[in-house]
């Protein structure tokens, strides 16, 4: 049908931006060159609410793929471009009508291009009139089986019957950094996805425990990181050897907050890493009342040690819900893989639900922690994963 040579991209979310608009349509077009940086003859034209690419001959499959992954894209369409006529117009929409084997269409035109001499709702009369004539299709403004859209622009004539919707949010980077603890359970990839579509560049922080934990572990966590990775260019990972601090928690802390003691020497790495990357926030994969550790109680508790944000994006979803987008973002089944980290293999067999921030400081003050997790951020390893890396891991 459409004999596409061009891709026509919409914003969505960023028009809502103002004076920041500039900023944010730079960061998506930078991101959308990552995303099809494979695809060298592409040819790139912004303006003030659109993006155009060129294909050039590229596949555009290929480029659609892609394209669902680039945060901030509302919707797009492939199109065909023809030179700024009405006669060109209409034998295109003709074209497309005819080939559609459709019963009824409308026409949808904006004519961005104000020194073009026929306004838009006049060009959908005429080009609609011009296809009734020559075709069987009838008009149905409500409900179309086929609607032919029509950009005017002073130099071409961009024109589709198909809008594919994008995945929204804000373009990856857009809104600043965040350190992630990245566990390899089914919910912090979810929680970190989450993150990078509202706009932040993720750091991802994985505790392990060697030799408690094995290094199929520690290469699950890298995997996960690398796929959710594609959807901000690459994504670094730091890796605490959390063994040490562990084993000195279940040493002096009652069983029920051994979980409580350690989220919180958790929470104070990754915020010493943030700071030290220039993070503003620690994101969790947490699910309020999932777990012992995720009651308010407990949030309120392990919170207390930090002085930065932490963003929950999961915090009122269900494990329903969050391993559905699991599925669909491609993480579950690598998330399922039977590999222990350090929070399940000393899980206690009751943890307190209602902890306190008394409780946990008179525990704390029984062992020198600070030192342990001074040495623990020391020597933390951290490299830089990319999705083309995924297959290696494991």
């Amino acid at each position: 049908m459409v004999h596409y040579d061009t891709v026509l991209i919409r914003f969505g979310e960023l028009t809502t931006k103002g004076k920041n608009r500039k900023n944010f349509i730079h960061r998506l077009y930078q991101n959308i060159l990552y995303a099809l940086r494979k695809v060298p003859q592409l040819e790139y034209r912004t303006t003030y609410d659109r993006i155009y690419i060129t294909l050039n001959g590229a596949d555009h499959e290929y480029v659609k793929t892609q394209l669902k992954k680039v945060f901030g894209i509302s919707s797009f369409s492939f199109t065909e471009a023809v030179v700024s006529t009405m006669e060109e117009i209409q034998k295109t929409c003709l074209r497309i009508a005819k080939e559609s084997h459709k019963k009824t269409f409308k026409m949808i035109t904006k004519r961005h291009d104000k020194k073009f001499p026929v306004h838009s709702d006049t060009v959908n009369r005429e080009v609609a009139s011009h296809i009734l004539e020559e075709t069987d299709l009838k008009v149905d403004v409500h409900h179309p089986e086929l609607a032919i859209q029509v950009e005017i622009h002073e130099e071409k004539t961009y024109i589709t019957y198909d809008k594919i919707a994008g995945i929204g949010g804000y373009p990856a980077g857009i809104n600043g950094k965040v350190m992630m603890l990245l566990s390899g359970g089914i919910d912090s990839p979810v929680a970190t996805y989450q993150l990078i579509k509202r706009g932040l560049k993720v750091e991802a922080v994985h505790f392990a425990a060697p030799p408690y934990t094995s290094e199929a572990a520690k290469n699950k966590v890298l995997k996960l990181a690398s796929m959710i990775s594609d959807y901000q260019g690459g994504m670094k990972v730091h890796v605490v050897p959390f063994t040490e601090l562990q084993l000195d928690i279940y040493r002096v802390a009652k069983d029920p907050y051994a979980i409580t003691l350690m989220r919180r020497m958790m929470f104070r790495i990754a915020e010493k890493l943030a700071i030290n990357n220039r993070c503003l926030a620690i994101g969790t994969g947490e699910s309020l009342g999932q777990v012992a550790s995720q009651t308010l109680e407990s949030m309120v508790t392990i919170n207390d040690v930090v002085h930065i944000p932490v963003l929950r994006p999961l915090v009122s979803m269900d494990k329903v819900e969050i391993t559905q987008l699991a599925r669909e973002i491609g993480t579950y089944e690598t998330s399922i893989l039977p590999y222990e980290d350090c929070c399940t293999i000393f899980d206690p067999k009751n943890p307190v639900t209602k902890p306190t921030i008394q409780k946990s400081v008179f525990f704390e003050s029984k062992f020198p922690w600070q030192e342990l997790l001074e040495k623990a951020v020391q020597e933390t390893s951290s490299s830089i994963v990319y999705p083309e890396e995924e297959e290696d891991f494991l």
